[in-house]
């Protein structure tokens, strides 16, 4: 028996939708190399453990927002009519700065820091790993 690819998008979606349809609320899978959760809500629909920016090095002035789980990387909603944001700009650490879609589903990234996010560090619309660096944010003082 082969070990099952919690990278493959394909996979966590297929995952997802059979917890639905089997009104689990939820599944976390911990191994070596990373964790999965994934938690169904009731009509808010399914979301994955959030994503924290995390300081790239001791003193670092920078942060990374990391993929908390593997998807498609999206920098804006998809149903957005808005112009794109332009980089850099200012967020808080609540703010939404882009998605992770897995099949019909888009989970929300926030920033987790307030800083000035200053650049991309992964293609938007390019499939992504859990843990993958996704953005770089320059922490304010």
């Amino acid at each position: 028996m082969s070990a099952i690819d919690f990278s493959d998008p394909a996979t966590i979606a297929l995952l997802t939708e059979a917890l639905t349809a089997a009104g689990v609320d939820g599944l976390e899978i911990s191994r070596p190399g990373g964790q999965l959760l994934i938690v169904v809500a009731g009509k808010g629909g399914a979301r994955v453990s959030s994503s924290e920016a995390t300081p790239r090095a001791p003193g670092s002035a920078s942060a990374v927002v990391k993929a908390p789980m593997a998807g498609r990387f999206c920098v804006e909603h998809p149903a957005a009519s808005a112009a794109p944001q332009k980089l850099p700009r200012s967020v808080s650490d609540a703010d939404i700065v882009g998605f992770i879609g897995v099949g019909h589903i888009l989970l929300p990234l926030r920033a987790g820091r307030s800083g000035v996010l200053t650049r991309l560090l992964a293609e938007p619309g390019a499939p992504v790993g859990f843990g993958d660096p996704l953005f770089e944010i320059e922490l304010q003082p």
